[in-house]
């Protein structure tokens, strides 16, 4: 089912979509990829606040390439997201509710995932070209230090996503592997 939300993604919105559901996102996403997740997570043990608020966004994982002039970003392709994974069960509980990025996930951010009404969504590796096209404006919010793993916030605008993993427990990787196995 093709289904077009709004950004910042909500709880509720978030609980109505199911895995296999092609996702339209329009509005306000973030990036943050290795370095910027560890420097969060640092943050948190030592009791500081986060450099921008979590809750009901949504986190790319993607470090992207120089823009070309007139465009506000370059390639904007997916990582792998189970670099992530040490990472993401503590920011879906403080109330992250969207990932987005390329890959299976670990038990436990699956487990994630369901306990706080989240989804895990994926984007289309190598297509990092044409997703550009979706990004209307990229600024820099946080760890400016990290270069392309900075923090950004992303203005989108019917950027394609799947979601792979929903609030239910469906995951498009192991049911899609049984359909084909028939």
């Amino acid at each position: 089912m093709d289904k077009h939300i709004t950004a910042p993604i909500t709880k509720e919105v978030s609980r109505t979509l199911c895995a296999g559901d092609y996702i339209y996102i329009t509005g306000t996403i973030y990036t943050a990829r290795d370095a910027a997740h560890k420097r969060m997570d640092e943050a948190l043990a030592k009791g500081e606040s986060l450099p921008i608020d979590i809750v009901d966004q949504a986190i790319y994982y993607m470090g992207p390439s120089l823009a070309r002039e007139g465009r506000p970003i370059g390639s904007a392709g997916p990582t792998t997201a189970s670099r992530m994974d040490r990472y993401a069960p503590k920011l879906l509980d403080l109330g992250l509710t969207a990932m987005i990025g390329k890959g299976k996930r670990s038990p436990e951010v699956l487990d994630a995932i369901v306990r706080n009404g989240s989804v895990y969504l994926a984007a289309v590796g190598g297509a990092g070209a044409l997703l550009s096209k979706c990004i209307k404006s990229s600024e820099v919010v946080a760890y400016d230090d990290l270069g392309t793993e900075a923090i950004r916030k992303l203005e989108v605008e019917n950027f394609p996503v799947i979601v792979v993993a929903d609030c239910e427990g469906n995951n498009l990787y192991e049911t899609a592997i049984k359909e084909y196995q028939r």
